[in-house]
């Protein structure tokens, strides 16, 4: 995981290595703005999916410092419940400044821990807001928690995040206006334009702290993943995601050869011309890319 984050020269023979025992674990993403309780969720669904007999490799995003780079908040030490608990893994990862709530390293990561046969993976994205729905290109399910008292109905149907949530689970439900959120989230599905045979998001209420809808809301995952399955959907979202992962790695790789190759273009040169105006975006581009041999590989 070190190596992952590090992006050590090692990685990619790593990478070949774990590829053929990869694609067995069950994938979720937890994503919800802040103050919703994603880690006491996150904790209180380790302990149900331990229950049922599971085990489970967590990747918590945080923040990261603006000094040294590394996670601020240390989900580790929140999920502390777990930490003698030989079937359960967690990791801090700091997102680097990369946005949408997740490190750039997370999709390597998460290969790491399905190859090291997790049943169930969770990813908990840094609380970001409307970028955060990030997560979804990179689970199987995608969790969206909400509270009441944060206006998260309106918010998440302006943000778009009913189109991207696979189960949605409204936490603190034991709080005055859960109610009131319930029904506002029911009337927002009910107005997005779904087939009738795409998959609909069903809402489950709980209260992590306790554990309360801890079990039924692991029902509800495990029902999408069925659901996945018998679709197909399950391919076709892991194809995307592998698109997704070879372009970044792809487009990372160009941007160390520009940096390697001498007498290359400035990148800051580029952009001052661009900022006065004695050029323009596409032929900077066109610059920085005739720096490169043709055909230049990785």
């Amino acid at each position: 995981m070190s190596w992952v984050e590090d992006e050590a020269p090692g990685l990619p023979e790593v990478a070949r290595l774990l590829a053929p025992h990869t694609g067995r674990a069950q994938v979720i993403g937890v994503t919800g703005a802040p103050g919703v309780g994603k880690s006491t969720t996150t904790n209180a669904l380790i302990a149900a999916l331990r229950a049922a007999g599971r085990s489970v490799g967590v990747l918590a995003v945080d923040p990261s410092s603006p000094f040294s780079g590394g996670a601020l908040l240390g989900d580790r030490v929140r999920m502390g419940d777990h930490a003698g608990d030989g079937g359960v893994f967690i990791r801090s990862m700091a997102a680097r400044g990369h946005l949408g709530g997740l490190a750039w390293s997370t999709p390597q990561a998460v290969r790491v821990l399905d190859a090291s046969g997790y049943d169930v993976v969770l990813v908990e994205t840094v609380g970001v807001g409307q970028s955060e729905v990030e997560v979804a290109g990179l689970a199987d399910t995608t969790l969206v928690l909400l509270a009441p008292g944060l206006g998260d109905g309106i918010q998440a149907a302006k943000a778009g995040i009913l189109e991207t949530a696979d189960v949605l689970c409204v936490n603190k439900a034991d709080r005055e206006g859960a109610d009131r959120l319930v029904h506002d989230l029911r009337a927002a599905m009910n107005l997005s334009e779904r087939h009738p045979d795409d998959w609909r998001p069903p809402i489950q209420r709980a209260v992590a702290r306790d554990g309360t809808g801890m079990p039924e809301l692991v029902g509800r995952l495990d029902e999408h993943r069925a659901w996945l399955e018998s679709s197909g959907d399950l391919a076709r979202r892991r194809t995307r995601r592998a698109r997704a992962e070879v372009e970044a790695i792809a487009v990372a790789r160009l941007r160390s050869r520009w940096a390697d190759l001498s007498g290359s273009a400035d990148l800051d040169d580029l952009a001052a011309a661009v900022a006065a105006g004695d050029s323009d975006p596409y032929a900077a581009a066109g610059v920085l890319l005739a720096d490169l041999p043709d055909g230049a590989g990785p």
